[in-house]
């Protein structure tokens, strides 16, 4: 799962924070990296198993740089070991924490209106294609969003509005390049 701490004033995105939560795919990570770079994101937090740019040795990893192409080196990371003790001090700090996660509660990222002003540190937590976010992570947030699915093989069993169709979830590092830019440029990016 990945966590994305976005600080908006008056409506724009001026600065971004990363936060990456047991995400098992170095390619995924190295992905994610890139995008984040792309984005302006200041800096991206590790946390749990999720894989860093670099070997056991302090050296690049080959197969991070595969997909980062250079990110690892431009964006700023740093490991921690608990995201839920993270939110936490997010909440006490101010921060609105929004889920992406498909569940009955869950309202499309699209239609969330970011030109308020009570949306001034507001972090998002996107889950892991596998699992989806824990539910100690779900109850600390304040509002779930979902990537809505309109292909033919979506939904599986396990989803609320399971259809019997196959897969729910695009894969994490491509849900959080969706979400960021959406958050990032908006409805800019169309006009």
């Amino acid at each position: 799962m990945c966590i994305l701490i976005i600080y908006f004033f008056n409506g724009v995105v001026s600065s971004m924070i990363a936060i990456l939560h047991n995400i098992r795919s170095v390619y995924n990570v190295g992905s994610i990296f890139r995008t984040a770079d792309a984005c302006g994101i200041e800096k991206v937090y590790l946390c749990g198993i999720t894989p860093s740019p670099l070997d056991q040795f302090g050296k690049y990893r080959q197969d991070f740089s595969k997909t980062a192409l250079g990110a690892e080196k431009t964006v700023a990371w740093e490991k921690i070991s608990s995201t839920t003790r993270l939110l936490d001090k997010l909440k006490k700090d101010g921060f609105q924490i929004f889920a992406v996660e498909q569940s009955t509660k869950s309202v499309p990222y699209h239609k969330l209106n970011l030109t308020k002003p009570d949306f001034i540190r507001l972090g998002v937590v996107v889950g892991s294609e596998v699992k989806g976010l824990s539910a100690g992570v779900l109850k600390r947030v304040d509002k779930t969003l979902e990537i809505p699915m309109r292909g033919v093989v979506v939904r599986q069993a396990h989803h609320p509005r399971h259809s019997g169709r196959g897969k729910e979830s695009l894969n994490v590092s491509v849900a959080f390049g969706i979400v960021v830019y959406q958050l990032k440029f908006g409805n800019k990016m169309y006009g």
